[in-house]
């Protein structure tokens, strides 16, 4: 199918942008990549008088490194953040989790700020911006303003944003030098939406395999409506990395935690139960992962 008629706007400066949302209202709707837009037109699914295309809007399209942030604009492409070298020595979990979004001709128009207005709880870089507590950067009319990724994200594709709003940029949070993270997913094809996903991050105190964790959280991908952390401090904090890895009855009290904290839908391509279990098994092999390669 073709999408409905609609008006093209390809405003320069930020200004323009959002002048232009505030004029079409809920008539319009924000181009970036358009790789979960378009097809969502395609089908018409939504039939959005007016495309507001914020490619050629300036400075949109950075990657900044402060000493508490990963700041990435609207139009930095999955590919390019997936690249940034320094980006991945100061938040390696964003390489993680990027290579798994989707494919490469995908990453490469896709931008990780759009998946995370998207809002699709199926989607990695949502669960990342709630395991890095990151902070959305919302530009609209009466200003900017600021919002935790946590309150970002108010259902399944919906967001605190208004019509008349643009999210400028994302600041993934930075962890600090004794945090270990790894990200890993399972899917009937390597590129498709995920059955279930975790992103986990671990907290250790010491070198080695003498080091004892101190924090452990996870992010989910495909498992609940909307993007959540459940904290696994209390299933492995004080364990050593040799005894959190002795076997699989070791992570019991994780996957017991996880089970509890997650409400996953089936479809046609698995039960709520297979979801559940998947996401428990792929959580205790993330931990062990992050506890045990330099890079998970």
């Amino acid at each position: 199918m073709k999408p409905a008629p609609f008006r093209h706007h390809a405003p320069l400066t930020l200004d323009e942008a959002i002048a232009t949302l505030s004029e079409v209202g809920h008539d319009g709707k924000v181009l970036a990549g358009g790789q979960s837009l378009i097809p969502v037109l395609n089908m018409r699914l939504a039939q959005p008088a007016h495309l507001v295309d914020i490619n050629r809007v300036a400075a949109l399209d950075t990657v900044t490194i402060t000493d508490t942030h990963v700041r990435v604009g609207a139009t930095v492409r999955h590919a390019v953040l997936q690249k940034h070298d320094e980006a991945y020595a100061v938040l390696p979990v964003l390489r993680q989790a990027l290579r798994n979004v989707a494919h490469p001709a995908i990453r490469n128009r896709g931008t990780t700020v759009g998946s995370i207005a998207h809002a699709d709880a199926a989607g990695e870089m949502p669960s990342i911006a709630v395991l890095t507590d990151a902070v959305m950067e919302i530009a609209g009319p009466r200003g900017r303003r600021e919002v935790a990724a946590a309150d970002f994200f108010e259902g399944p594709l919906q967001t605190v944003l208004e019509a008349d709003e643009l999210l400028e940029a994302v600041r993934f949070g930075r962890f600090g030098a004794s945090t270990r993270t790894a990200f890993l997913e399972s899917a009937r094809r390597h590129g498709d939406y995920a059955l279930a996903g975790v992103g986990v991050a671990v907290d250790l105190d010491g070198q080695g395999r003498d080091a004892v964790v101190r924090r452990a959280r996870a992010a989910y991908v495909s498992v609940t409506d909307i993007p959540v952390v459940i904290d696994l401090t209390e299933a492995v904090a004080g364990q050593s990395i040799s005894s959190l890895t002795a076997g699989p009855s070791a992570l019991e009290a994780v996957e017991e935690l996880v089970q509890a904290g997650i409400a996953p839908e089936a479809d046609i391509h698995a039960t709520s139960e297979y979801r559940r279990m998947l996401a428990a098994e792929l959580t205790r092999r993330a931990l062990t992962l992050a506890t045990t390669e330099e890079d998970a």
